[in-house]
């Protein structure tokens, strides 16, 4: 069949179907044909738009395989069709180049360097790692672990466990919030402790990077505990409030159950920083706290500065999805996923889809998609067709 389509021996409406995906073909060879489809200039974009929205298990399974074309891969590794849900299988095929690896190493989001330095393959190259070692996105945490990759000897003994003994928050305790946090406690416990040993760290912090760096003993409040406030919250913490620094260094000292326990029976204020924590489990028990407020999950929804995990569980929320703010700030953001955004835009508005297709912030692709659905609604019923 891809031969036939190559050499132009089909119809158009064959070639229409190829392009949406519904040909009687194996999985393997409906994936190649659509990655050729992509640059044909007549079902580009619906080819573009079938594989973004590809079965999750199917697009794995062609990505990891050894024996895959080369373009199918070279397709899902290029910037523009990165699809995070195929990056770990991507990087262990033997097809990708350690060239590759060490050139998206270098630049990946915080997002995919997780991914890579959990990789095996990344684990046994040294040159992949040097590159990661260079990448501004990681954590303290996230960096030193590269550096035990790279040099066993610089790992140190371990470090002194977070302190969770400060006050948890001001707020008065609420009941329903303490049982809610329990029984996630005891539900997530494997994930927490996979995740326990991860430092604080907000992300996109972008205030370390462009202020000075007063020390410690300058911006630290006195407190019984011994553990230092971290070098990227001492920095540029002269452009915050008082009341904000002192819960941030509060935060930093706490291990992930520590955080985990102010996102479910802390403040408002304390979960709108640790929506932003390096931690997916903390990010997750933000979403899961029964103190969590529609405004608070509306203005998460539209933040640039979060990590795509708190985006696509926003939208696996069904209470969430059932705010039309909520569903409009998720695909108005241009951080949000792709394959999220092209699920939720069939239930915008006319006149939110009129204004979607003028955003230049989100992908070509969904504004086309925008562009087409506006047209449908748009159109008066007895006129669609003509």
């Amino acid at each position: 069949m891809l031969d036939m389509i190559k050499q132009n021996a089909v119809p158009a409406a064959v070639m229409r179907s190829a392009a949406k995906g519904i040909l009687s073909v194996p999985p393997p060879e409906m994936i190649q044909i659509l990655v050729y489809l992509t640059a044909n200039p007549l079902f580009g974009s619906q080819a573009r738009l079938t594989l973004a929205e590809w079965d999750t298990a199917s697009a794995v399974s062609a990505v990891s395989d050894h024996s895959s074309p080369q373009e199918v891969l070279d397709y899902f590794w290029a910037d523009e069709n990165r699809q995070p849900r195929l990056m770990p299988a991507l990087i262990e095929n033997p097809r990708i180049s350690e060239a590759q690896l060490v050139e998206l190493a270098s630049k990946a989001s915080r997002e995919i360097a997780a991914m890579m330095i959990a990789s095996p393959r990344v684990q046994g190259s040294k040159l992949v790692l040097a590159a990661l070692s260079e990448n501004p996105h990681l954590a303290p945490a996230e960096m030193e672990q590269v550096q035990s990759d790279l040099d066993p000897a610089l790992s140190g003994p371990p470090k002194a466990e977070l302190s969770q003994d400060e006050p948890i928050s001001t707020e008065p305790v609420d009941p329903e919030a303490e049982t809610a946090h329990q029984a996630w406690h005891e539900s997530h416990a494997a994930e927490i402790a996979a995740e326990e040993g991860k430092a604080f760290e907000l992300v996109d912090t972008e205030a370390a990077s462009t202020q000075p760096s007063p020390t410690v003993a300058q911006t630290e409040p006195a407190s019984t505990s011994n553990m230092p406030v971290p070098a990227w919250i001492a920095a540029g913490t002269k452009t915050l409030e008082p009341e904000r620094l002192s819960t941030l260094q509060k935060l930093a000292r706490m291990n992930v159950a520590g955080r985990i326990k102010v996102a479910f029976l802390g403040s408002k204020e304390e979960r709108s920083i640790l929506i932003r924590d390096g931690a997916k489990i903390v990010q997750n028990a933000v979403l899961a706290s029964p103190k969590l407020s529609e405004l608070e999950v509306e203005t998460f929804a539209a933040l640039k500065n979060v990590q795509e995990n708190v985006l696509r569980e926003i939208a696996r929320g069904r209470r969430f999805m059932k705010n039309y703010i909520v569903v409009k700030n998720l695909v108005n953001n241009p951080k949000c996923p792709l394959d999220v955004s092209l699920t939720l835009i069939k239930n915008l508005l006319v006149m939110d889809l009129k204004v979607l297709q003028g955003n230049k912030n989100v992908p070509e692709t969904l504004r086309k998609v925008a562009f087409k659905i506006y047209k449908e609604k748009s159109t008066p019923p007895g006129q669609r067709g003509e």
